[in-house]
């Protein structure tokens, strides 16, 4: 079929929730992919995130391939090598201690709050306990998720939600203590906000959050599902802060395509939270998506892909200051590693567009931000590639 025939096809039996570019993609090979009529994309959204390593990847696709032909599912009830070298691997790159696997980051997000709302419960000897989270922050589509999503429009169509969530403002530690009280459960908060517009969060603030946190006996989680997994320059970007949460969910890189998510928490809050009956998934963490995640940190910790990202960065950073300084139309530029974010005075949404046609695949965040989340291989001739393909978009709009 051609790509139009392919479209129709979609468009006949999907539902409509997407606004699909006019792309059929067939592969891809490196930091590059391909549509079914053979054009060539520079991959600067990696999948939102999600493909690290690029595509096709040689070892990883033989790890997947080799676990396809061995096991899929057991479910949960029993043991497989996979999940214990899954859980192993996640908890020695996170510092982490225990580990829960999902199918999706918005479920490590609901076992996140399930979580620290039965440690609260097993505290007080109650339920009713309060989340606070963070304006403008996106934590997922599951009704549990966008209760603790600061975004308005995200969260008014579903309405009612879940109750006793608070929203203070990001950055901001002097809104959160006015929120604090003895009946909060958890302080939510992205290390680096995504769909909030790119902004890290700033050390004093994480601080304050943690030394609440002690000060109430709440936990802190930090969702790190498009930040983590090495795009900030370290596996995960709180180990660049001096603070550690108590919980941590992870996802997108974590397993470089297979749908797989996680939460991990310390041993004090497995020791004090949730017990057999209490949370459960038939398919999180199977053979098939814990081969896939213990090869993923293998070849992450192998290749030295932090290092990588942290070698490149000054460079990235470097290219887009260069947009900053020739377009009007671009004011700032933000972000943490391979993380990064352009500030428009134009919509953004024409300039996603207008890359698509000059095989340039990047993001937006909000409504004023060009969002770049390139594969972690990503090399300065890549780099390079980007500013000429941006340069020219730029360009059209600029005239």
């Amino acid at each position: 079929m051609n790509k139009q025939a392919y479209i129709d096809q979609a468009e006949a039996h999907l539902f409509h929730v997407y606004n699909r570019f006019p792309v059929v993609f067939d592969h891809g090979e490196g930091v590059y992919l391909y549509d079914t009529d053979g054009k060539q994309y520079l991959d600067f959204a990696s999948g939102i995130g999600v493909m690290a390593l690029g595509y096709s990847d040689p070892e990883y696709t033989a790890a997947v391939q080799e676990q396809v032909g061995r096991l899929l599912h057991t479910s949960n009830l029993y043991y497989t090598p996979q999940v214990a070298a899954a859980g192993e691997a996640v908890c020695r790159v996170s510092g982490m201690d225990k580990v829960f696997f999902t199918n999706s980051g918005a479920e490590a997000i609901e076992g996140a709050i399930k979580t620290a709302k039965k440690y609260a419960s097993r505290r007080d000897g109650h339920a009713g306990h309060e989340v606070i989270a963070m304006q403008q922050s996106f934590h997922g589509r599951t009704v549990g998720a966008l209760s603790v999503t600061g975004t308005d429009h995200y969260r008014e169509p579903f309405y009612p939600l879940m109750g006793g969530v608070k929203f203070a403002n990001f950055n901001d530690l002097d809104s959160v203590k006015a929120l604090m009280n003895e009946n909060v459960c958890a302080i939510l908060v992205e290390t680096v906000q995504g769909e909030g517009g790119i902004y890290p969060a700033e050390p004093a603030f994480l601080e304050g959050l943690r030394a609440l946190c002690d000060q109430y006996d709440a936990l802190l989680i930090l969702d790190e599902i498009q930040c983590g997994m090495g795009r900030s320059g370290s596996m995960y970007a709180f180990q660049q802060y001096n603070v550690k949460p108590d919980i941590l969910t992870t996802a997108k890189a974590l397993g470089l395509g297979v749908p797989v998510g996680a939460f991990a928490v310390t041993q004090k809050v497995a020791d004090a939270s949730l017990v057999p009956g209490d949370h459960g998934t038939t398919y999180g963490g199977n053979p098939l998506v814990c081969a896939a995640v213990a090869k993923s940190v293998e070849l992450m910790e192998q290749r030295q892909i932090p290092k990588h990202v942290q070698e490149m960065t000054p460079y990235l950073v470097e290219t887009l200051q260069y947009f900053v300084d020739k377009y009007d139309c671009v004011t700032a530029q933000r972000g943490m590693g391979f993380m990064r974010g352009l500030v428009l005075t134009i919509p953004v949404g024409p300039v996603v567009a207008k890359a698509l046609e000059e095989g340039l695949i990047v993001l937006s965040a909000g409504k004023d931000v060009l969002r770049l989340l390139p594969p972690l291989v990503m090399e300065k001739e890549g780099i390079d590639e980007m500013k000429e393909k941006l340069t020219k978009v730029l360009d059209s709009f600029q005239a």
